[in-house]
């Protein structure tokens, strides 16, 4: 049987048997949803594309790790988002603000409504986003676009659930204003 033929179930199964063949099929099929979520938040290609190769490499290493195959793409994602943030967080190491320091509305409400957000072109909110400070733009691109929601975030940035409620609200902010300039 043909390997691109196999679902994802089947397909991790012969990677466990350590099949190079089911490991480059498997490559094919991830590899360019791992590198766009890791330059989203790198926002270099190069490190984009070792992050996404050294996330395969642990992946297929620790495969004995995944407890059910058909979760092999939700779990290699979460392998690079995690390489990815520590690779920004190493280049650009950013100032965390206390949350008792922070005078500012947790509240959702000052975000970008639905008829704006529909009526602006994806690729200029995309564009936008990249202009952005790093902080703001990773969190933006795992809630936004990855899907992620806040309780996940918490964990993959290791933050508070107020801290990123916060983050997300200013960054929503930040890019409404860009977006506004236009």
């Amino acid at each position: 049987m043909l390997l691109t033929k196999l679902n994802t179930d089947q397909l991790i199964a012969k990677c466990r048997e350590r099949d190079q063949n089911a490991q480059l099929e498997t490559y094919t099929r991830y590899y360019k949803a791992m590198y766009n979520a890791s330059l989203r938040i790198v926002k270099d290609s190069a490190e984009a594309e070792d992050i996404m190769q050294e996330a395969f490499l642990t992946a297929f290493t620790k495969l004995p790790m995944l407890e059910d195959n058909k979760m092999f793409g939700a779990w290699l994602k979460k392998i690079v988002i995690n390489a990815s943030l520590t690779a920004s967080r190493k280049r650009n190491s950013y100032n965390e603000v206390d949350i008792d320091t922070i005078e500012y509305s947790l509240t959702d409400t000052n975000g970008i409504s639905e008829e704006s957000l529909s009526s602006v072109k994806v690729q200029t909110i995309v564009s936008t986003l990249s202009k952005l400070k790093d902080s703001y733009s990773s969190i933006l691109s795992l809630h936004f676009i990855e899907g992620y929601d806040y309780e996940e975030i918490c964990q993959i940035m290791d933050i508070s659930y107020a801290n990123c409620r916060t983050l997300i609200s200013r960054a929503k902010e930040s890019l409404r204003k860009k977006l506004e300039q236009t």
